[in-house]
């Protein structure tokens, strides 16, 4: 790796709990303070960072965008998943479904026939409600397991599908005479598996291009269907039930 990948680990690194000073980066990756200071400079330019004086802050999104430059750099994708936090990770995840048009809602909590579930998070822009399941694994999982999460939420989607229209929580489709429910694996890092049982598997740094892409390929994926109230399911529903 070269001097300006290195800089940008270490600012993710540092800042995971907030401002951090130059001192501390320079420190970490020994390079002279000329140096840092014009790579700083280039970074802020670029709004990967903001500078206070000499203290490095980093929101989110640019703590994301960081990420994302690294990776281009040539850095680990593994080392760089490492140093994104949980909730940066469905944080950012929202953002890109805002940026999409999509209406959000995180961590939904909801009832169906006695049971509590938790969807990580929905999209919502009609006439699509994309259900998403936030993965924080670093390594390939093996196809048991893979297997089982997948099932998971689809049951998961299947039951969010079937307790709508729910008054303790608002979600636009109600009025819509036709909506489609996908069900998401979202992971921080490429897996071999692109696609389990129709489950789109999507690394967070590829969200943007599978929201681009969604509304023209829904036909290709697996999604519960809710016409006029009735729950029309492919026959993969009921196998896995």
């Amino acid at each position: 790796m070269n001097i300006e990948t290195d800089m940008l680990i270490s600012i993710l690194k540092f800042t995971r709990d907030g401002p951090v000073s130059h001192e501390v980066i320079n420190r970490d990756i020994r390079i002279p303070e000329e140096v840092a200071t014009e790579l700083f400079q280039r970074l802020r330019r670029d709004g990967l960072i903001c500078l206070h004086g000499k203290i490095v802050e980093a929101g989110d999104v640019q703590r994301l965008q960081l990420a994302v430059q690294a990776l281009r750099s040539g850095a680990d994708v593994e080392r760089v998943s490492s140093l994104l936090q949980w909730k940066e990770f469905e944080g950012i995840a929202a953002v890109a479904f805002e940026r999409n048009g999509y209406t959000v809602k995180k961590n939904l909590r909801f009832k169906h026939r006695g049971r509590r579930w938790e969807m990580d998070i929905v999209g919502v822009k009609r006439p699509l409600l994309v259900c998403v399941d936030c993965k924080h694994w670093h390594h390939g999982l093996h196809m048991s397991a893979l297997e089982r999460i997948v099932k998971e939420q689809i049951v998961r989607t299947s039951a969010l599908a079937k307790s709508l229209p729910n008054p303790a929580f608002k979600i636009e489709n109600v009025s819509w005479s036709r909506a489609r429910f996908v069900p998401v694996i979202l992971s921080l890092t490429v897996d071999k598996f692109k696609f389990y049982n129709g489950v789109p598997i999507v690394p967070v740094l590829q969200l943007q291009d599978f929201l681009n892409q969604l509304p023209i390929h829904t036909d290709s994926v697996f999604c519960i269907t809710s016409k006029d109230s009735e729950i029309c399911q492919k026959d993969l529903v009921h196998k896995l039930l």
